[in-house]
């Protein structure tokens, strides 16, 4: 029996189609602005990522009008790559705009299918920061599909990329690393599953498969056994050190591993659905967290968000301007960090782990 006033067809409303609106009413703070010159230490500048091998920011001049009004001083642009690639990158951003952009090199894992490949690596990698590469991007590739010339699957923590973490220690780059991706992205693609629509909208990102994938506990314990090895070698743990999900487990990783820091990029609505935690980590590591977004091209509304979500207390707002939020349907709480703290995040690490960047 229907209701009065109600329109029944309600009752057979996909998901897909529901967009509630907050009846909360709260505080709202925008904020455009970072109050501290912010190090945008995770996006992706070049062409790496892109369809149709454009790049992802096609006119740079608009690139920094909009860093100069939201105050980020420098983008680190993780798409490097190697070789000719990265001599691209680095004309585009890094000497055209010195101080505005730090490049990341990629190593060119097609080299895992040939014995030896260790050295090559190295070598590659020593070429690289020769040119001007301010770090070493590694993508979670890197476990979940780079194999050996046996065909095996090449994890990060395996004896032979020893020389290659060792070689970035010596040269003084970090390692970005990117191990394994959400947890929920291993298990099962059903009803119960919070990133539901995030996979059925990307299928290839689930990685529930057994058969051809390792276990989520696997792929971050290769990343502590990568890290734990090589303490001389800075490590940056994207995405929370690749884990938001479990804070406990970050910061005991923070508290084994002076050589880890983490950034928080793409990870802010996890973060904000337990903001008394991650407020509590970032304070008690203020110099082991840097801001990132990992949102391409950038844009204002992006900035704006993050902003809020680490300098206000505003509470249950949306971490996406998309209406239908693309990581899970929830809302987040903003951070509201100490100017400290808050400095650190934004400026202060990157400046000092990054190399180059610095006034």
């Amino acid at each position: 029996m229907g209701v009065p006033g109600i329109d029944p067809r309600l009752r057979d409303l996909r998901l897909s189609d529901f967009r509630p609106r907050s009846g909360l009413r709260s505080p709202e703070h925008l904020v455009p602005r970072a109050k501290f010159a912010a190090v945008d230490a995770h996006n992706h500048l070049g062409r790496w990522l892109t369809n149709g091998g454009g790049w992802s920011v096609p006119d740079v001049s608009e690139l920094l009008d909009l860093m100069d009004a939201s105050n980020v001083r420098t983008i680190v642009n993780l798409d490097g790559r190697f070789g000719d690639e990265l001599e691209a990158n680095l004309d585009r951003y890094d000497r055209a705009h010195p101080g505005r952009f730090a490049t990341f090199c990629h190593l060119d894992w097609r080299e895992a299918a040939r014995a030896g490949f260790a050295e090559r690596l190295s070598v590659s990698l020593r070429r690289s920061a020769s040119a001007g590469a301010r770090g070493l991007k590694v993508w979670k590739d890197l476990g979940l599909h780079v194999r050996d010339e046996r065909g095996a699957l090449l994890m990060p923590d395996d004896p032979r990329l020893s020389d290659v973490w060792d070689t970035a220690g010596d040269l003084g780059l970090p390692v970005s690393i990117h191990t394994a991706d959400p947890v929920v992205f291993f298990d099962p693609v059903d009803a119960s599953n919070e990133r539901l629509e995030e996979l059925l909208e990307h299928p290839d990102w689930s990685f529930a498969d057994r058969e051809r994938f390792p276990t989520f506990e696997r792929l971050v314990e290769a990343l502590e056994g990568t890290v734990a090895a090589h303490p001389q070698t800075t490590f940056i743990g994207v995405h929370v050190g690749c884990f938001a999900e479990d804070l406990p487990w970050v910061e005991r990783m923070l508290d084994a591993y002076p050589n880890l820091q983490v950034d928080i990029a793409a990870r802010i609505p996890e973060l904000g659905r337990q903001p008394r935690a991650a407020r509590r980590l970032v304070v008690r590591h203020p110099s082991r967290v840097l801001f990132g977004t990992d949102e391409f091209p950038p844009s204002a509304d992006i900035y704006a968000i993050h902003f809020r979500f680490l300098e206000t207390e505003d509470e249950s707002f949306a971490y996406s301007p998309e209406p239908v939020p693309p990581q899970g349907r929830w809302a987040i709480s903003g951070l509201d960090l100490p100017a400290e703290a808050l400095r650190a995040v934004y400026v202060g690490n990157g400046l000092r782990l990054i190399p180059g960047i610095a006034r």
